[in-house]
């Protein structure tokens, strides 16, 4: 009889070869690439989300205070147009409260002082328009805010109205 020469194979299944290691290793890389790709993507998301409210809640606090200052008004509005800026003058008693739009900019200053404060930095478009009606003459003002994103979706778009007092 002869003897059998076989050596056990004890544990040959037990174990990871070189390659299975690799491949789990590389599977794991791509899986941490996506998602540290969507987690970014969605960073980015966020942060326009909150340039865009912080947009929107600085255009509506100056919508507001536009809208007082044409309800405040004594005498008659004026605006004054010319390539570089736009103007809107409203008298306030013995003062007069000056709007312009400049540069990507609307600032507010009180005529009586030097001082004029910044109320919208990122527009992209401004007008202020009367509309005659009847007696009571009311204003329009017309804003767009620039995007701060390059494939921005959609315009920020503002309409503000206001009516001054009836003239006697």
């Amino acid at each position: 009889m002869k003897p059998r020469l076989s050596i056990p194979r004890v544990g040959a299944s037990a174990g990871y070869l070189l390659i299975e290691c690799l491949v789990y290793i590389s599977v794991f890389a791509v899986l941490l690439g996506i998602g540290y790709g969507a987690f970014y993507v969605c960073w980015d998301y966020s942060k326009a989300l909150h340039y865009a409210t912080d947009d929107i809640n600085a255009a509506l606090h100056a919508g507001e205070r536009w809208r007082a200052d044409i309800r405040n008004a004594t005498g008659k509005i004026t605006v004054e147009t010319t390539p570089k800026e736009e103007a809107l003058r409203i008298p306030c008693g013995t003062n007069e409260v000056l709007y312009r739009f400049n540069a990507g900019e609307v600032r507010r200053q009180v005529a009586s002082s030097d001082f004029s404060e910044s109320l919208l930095s990122t527009v992209k478009a401004s007008q202020m328009v009367m509309d005659a009606r009847g007696p009571v003459s009311t204003w329009r003002w017309e804003l767009e805010l620039k995007s701060r994103r390059k494939e921005g979706r959609l315009p920020l778009l503002f309409t503000f109205e206001a009516a001054t007092k009836p003239t006697p």
